[in-house]
């Protein structure tokens, strides 16, 4: 049975928002041959994930921890846990739509297709939800290389990198997301369209909460000196993968890609051997 693993880097600020995630997740409905996992890794001692979650009753969701690095060295640490050939961002304080994973295994069952996104909705503090500006491209295929200009004159992504769904040997082949305090997110996800063509899906896959304690809300998330420097990290290392991809060729091509993810992930689905069990009832 293939798995689809989620990643979800959670410190002590965050935890009460995992229940409504945890929430969003059981009203999702897999194809009959998929389950999923939820990967929580706590960002440091001493968290507290499995005091709000139901580990006891539900072992698909699994609980890590290290050192504290920052989200981004969480998520490839939930990731360097996981078991499954698809792997997704998933945010403590996110909230999944209905049918968002299903969408996310449709659009990768394209064997041409390396990575899927989709389109957010902003969860405002009061519960209502708001459309972000405009800038989402047009639903279907997101040629290898596209986001990279759209990022380079506004230096923000066009499609919303907390949506990712990810094939795992092409996240593998990034070493995961950018060890950045920020941008991490948006580094992978113009990485992988260097490396690969990816899928935008129009429908809403995530209400991205907007709060005072996120870290795209910090002063220097936007401007200052260590902004300009992840920045200019990003862009040469974007073009850098986009030269070596052209010498290459494209990643993420699978002629079984689409009920054969075990074998596209090149031998990597640890299904077999950790098996992801049923919640209890």
């Amino acid at each position: 049975m293939p798995v689809l693993s989620l990643v979800t880097p959670v410190h002590a600020a965050a935890i009460g928002f995992l229940p409504d995630a945890y929430g969003s997740l059981l009203i999702q409905q897999l194809p009959e041959d998929w389950t999923w996992e939820w990967r929580v890794h706590e960002d440091g001692p001493h968290v507290g994930a499995a005091d709000v979650l139901p580990v006891d009753h539900d072992r698909r969701i699994r609980i890590s921890s290290s050192r504290v690095g920052g989200p981004h060295v969480s998520r490839t640490m939930a990731f360097a846990h996981s078991i499954g050939v698809l792997v997704k961002t998933f945010d403590a304080d996110d909230r999944l739509t209905e049918g968002a994973l299903a969408r996310d295994i449709l659009a990768l069952r394209n064997p041409a297709v390396g990575w899927a996104t989709s389109a957010a909705l902003d969860l405002m503090p009061d519960g209502s939800l708001e459309a972000p500006p405009e800038v989402d491209p047009p639903p279907g295929l997101l040629p290898r290389g596209s986001l990279y200009d759209f990022w380079s004159r506004n230096h923000y992504p066009r499609v919303h990198p907390a949506t990712l769904c990810v094939r795992r040997e092409l996240l593998a082949l990034k070493g995961g997301w950018m060890a950045l305090p920020a941008s991490g997110d948006t580094g992978l996800l113009l990485g992988l369209s260097a490396l690969s063509d990816g899928w935008f899906t129009a429908e809403c896959g995530l209400h991205y909460r907007r709060h005072p304690g996120q870290t795209t809300a910090h002063p220097h998330h936007n401007r200052g000196p260590d902004w300009k420097a992840r920045m200019s990290l990003i862009m040469e290392h974007t073009q850098a993968l986009a030269v070596s991809g052209t010498r290459q060729g494209p990643v993420g091509r699978h002629p079984n890609g689409g009920a054969g993810f075990a074998a596209a992930a090149g031998g990597h689905d640890r299904s077999s051997s950790e098996a992801v069990p049923a919640p209890r009832r």
